[in-house]
């Protein structure tokens, strides 16, 4: 079988756990910087926060899809569908390779440390862009607006976290 039939039986799984992986990532980073809690508290939550969440959701997607099979064996003979242990594992690769651009500035910039957190947003901002616009290669529609509809949602999740642990810090 080809890619373009890869791509597409398990593009939702790449894109679920890509823009999941960025968004939750770039969430924590926003929110520990809103609080000032520093550098190594971005990192340590943050990786943290990748693994721990990489897994979820790649044993959600398995646990998900295993279920749908088994309801959807009551009602048809043939089931096309994904193999839950590769969907899974999808999710997981894609959850970890996106979700760990935003924590990328804090991992190997140690100078300059007032421009990370911005340096992280444009990371995170156009990896989602980036991944909005490819999904474009399997559903046809239009890279600009695709890649805007990512960034533009994932952008107002950071935001609101930003704000959240700005808030809470005040209290700290």
């Amino acid at each position: 079988m080809q890619f373009g039939y890869y791509a597409k039986r398990y593009l939702k799984d790449v894109v679920y756990g890509a823009n999941d992986g960025i968004i939750t990532t770039f969430a924590v980073v926003a929110s520990i910087e809103g609080a000032k809690l520093g550098t190594f508290a971005i990192l340590a939550v943050g990786f943290a926060s990748l693994f721990a969440d990489g897994f979820s959701m790649a044993t959600s997607s398995f646990l998900a899809n295993s279920s749908d099979q088994d309801a959807k064996s009551d009602v048809c003979e043939e089931i096309v569908e994904e193999n839950p242990t590769i969907a899974a594992l999808v999710t997981f690769l894609a959850f970890m390779s996106a979700g760990s651009t935003p924590l990328l500035p804090y991992v190997f910039i140690s100078s300059h440390r007032d421009n990370l957190y911005m340096l992280s947003a444009i990371i995170a901002i156009t990896t989602m862009f980036l991944i909005g616009g490819f999904r474009t290669k399997v559903t046809g529609k239009n890279f600009f607006m695709a890649g805007a509809e990512m960034a533009l949602l994932g952008g107002t999740a950071a935001t609101v976290a930003f704000f959240i642990g700005e808030f809470a810090g005040r209290y700290q």
